[in-house]
C-alpha cells in the first residue's frame, strides 16, 4: 500500500507550503533519534516525514505525487527515483541528515551568519548597497506651516576617493578567499548536523586585500561631514519623513548609496495647538466684553492679526470659528481654520470705587432678576435647592 505523504505529516491535501514546513519542522524535532533514544521506532519514523517532505519540497516531485501518489517515485512510471530524500542513490540514508540540515539551517541559519544557509550561499564579495540613515530635525510650526529650506551637515560614510572604494591600493586587487574558496561561506559536519557559516578568514566577503588603501584601511569608505540642503514644503506634519534619494551611507566596494530619510520634529507653539490641519487657541477675555460684546484682535500662525467679533453674554467654554486661518495644506494652496476657544476672566485686584461698581451691578442683577442675567447659575441652584429638600423628607 503507498504511503500517505500527508498524512505522515498530518496536513489536508490543500494545505499551503508554509502549513508542511511548519509540519514537518515539528515532527522531525519530535522524531529525531538524538532525542528519542529510548524508542527503536523514532528513527522509522524520522525517515518517513523526511521522505515526505523531501518530495513536498520541490514542487515538481509535489505535482508528480498529488498526480500519481507514492507510485510516481518507486520507478514504474520511469519518473523520480526511489528514496525521496536523497536524491540519486535511491537510499533513505543520504538524506537523513541533509534532510534535517534543511531545517536547521532555516531555523538557526541567521543566528549562525547572515541571513540562512540558502540566502547566504554564494559570493559576497560584490558590490553591497549601503546603509539608510535617517536625521531628526526640529522645526518651529511657524515653519512647518510655511515651508523652508534647511542646510544640515551630518556625518557620513562616503566612498574612498583614493581607492573608488575598493579598499585595495592603488594598483592592486582582492583575491579569492583560500578557506572559502571564494564561496564567502564554510560548512562543518556534526553528525547528523551540517552548519554553515560566515568565513572566519575573509568574514563572508569571499575574497581579501593583500594590501589595503592606506587611506580607508581597507575599508573602501571613510567618514566625512557632509552638508545638504533641505526643502521643507509647507503643511509638513510632526513625525513626516524627507527621503533624500543616495544621500546615505556609501555602499560597499563601489556599491550604490542608501538613503537619507530627514525626520521632521516640528516643536509645540506656545499659543496654538494644532490637530491636522486645524489650529486651535485658547484665548481669554474680560468680563466686560464677554457681557457687553465688542471686538478683538487675535495673532494668527501667519504672523499677521485677525479681528473677531465677541457677541454679548459669550460664556467661557464658547468656541468660535475663523475659516481659513489654520495650517497650511500639504500639496495644496488651501489651509484649515483656526478655532478660539473663549474663556472669560475675571477681574482681579479692584479698587474700591471698581468693587463698589460691581456690588451696585449685583444689587441689580440679583434677586428675581438673577435667573434672567445669569440663567446657568439660577438653573443650577434651583436644582441644588430641590436636592436638599429630597435629602430632608
Amino acid at each position: 500500500m503507498s504511503k500517505d505523504y500527508y498524512k505522515l505529516l498530518g496536513v489536508e491535501r490543500n494545505a499551503s507550503d508554509e502549513e508542511i514546513k511548519k509540519a514537518y519542522r515539528t515532527l522531525a524535532m519530535k522524531f529525531h533519534p538524538d532525542r528519542n533514544a529510548d524508542n527503536p521506532d523514532a528513527e522509522a519514523k524520522f525517515k518517513e516525514i523526511n521522505e515526505a517532505y523531501d518530495v513536498f519540497k520541490d514542487p515538481q516531485k509535489k505535482a508528480a505525487y498529488d498526480r500519481f501518489g507514492a507510485a510516481a517515485f518507486d520507478g514504474s512510471m520511469g519518473g523520480f527515483r526511489p528514496g525521496g530524500m536523497g536524491g540519486g542513490n535511491g537510499g533513505g540514508e543520504a538524506g537523513f541528515g541533509s534532510a534535517f540540515t534543511d531545517i536547521f539551517e532555516d531555523m538557526f541559519g541567521e543566528f549562525m551568519g547572515g541571513g540562512g544557509a540558502r540566502g547566504g550561499r554564494g559570493r559576497s564579495n560584490g558590490p553591497q548597497r549601503g546603509n539608510d540613515v535617517q536625521y531628526t530635525m526640529e522645526i518651529t510650526m511657524e515653519e512647518a506651516f510655511a515651508g523652508k529650506e534647511a542646510t544640515i551637515k551630518i556625518p557620513l560614510s562616503e566612498s574612498c576617493d583614493k581607492c573608488s572604494g575598493s579598499g585595495a591600493k592603488q594598483g592592486t586587487g582582492t583575491e579569492n578567499c583560500a578557506t572559502c574558496n571564494g564561496q564567502g561561506r564554510v560548512r562543518m559536519q556534526q553528525g547528523f548536523f551540517t552548519i554553515e557559516r560566515a568565513c572566519p578568514t575573509c568574514n563572508g566577503e569571499g575574497a581579501i586585500i593583500r594590501d589595503p588603501c592606506d587611506k580607508c584601511a581597507g575599508s573602501g569608505r571613510i567618514r566625512k561631514e557632509k552638508t545638504l540642503r533641505v526643502k521643507i514644503p509647507p503643511g509638513v506634519e510632526n513625525g513626516r519623513r524627507i527621503r533624500l534619494s543616495g544621500e546615505g551611507e556609501a555602499g560597499l566596494r563601489s556599491g550604490p548609496a542608501g538613503d537619507l530619510y530627514v525626520l521632521l520634529a516640528v516643536k509645540p507653539h506656545r499659543l496654538f495647538r494644532r490637530e491636522g490641519a486645524d489650529l486651535f487657541c485658547r484665548v481669554p477675555i474680560p468680563m466686560t466684553v464677554a457681557a457687553l460684546g465688542g471686538d478683538i484682535e487675535i495673532p494668527t500662525i501667519d504672523r499677521t492679526r485677525t479681528k473677531v467679533k465677541i457677541a454679548e453674554g459669550t460664556q467661557s467654554g464658547q468656541q468660535l470659528r475663523v475659516k481659513g486661518k489654520g495650517m497650511s495644506i500639504l500639496r495644496s494652496q488651501a489651509r484649515g481654520d483656526m478655532y478660539i476657544d473663549i474663556f472669560v476672566e475675571t477681574p482681579v485686584n479692584l479698587s474700591r470705587k471698581q468693587a463698589d461698581l460691581l456690588k451696585e451691578l449685583d444689587k441689580t442683577t440679583g434677586g428675581t432678576a438673577a435667573s434672567k442675567h445669569s440663567p446657568e447659575a439660577s438653573g443650577f441652584m434651583n436644582k441644588a435647592k430641590e436636592f436638599w429638600s429630597d435629602l430632608t423628607e
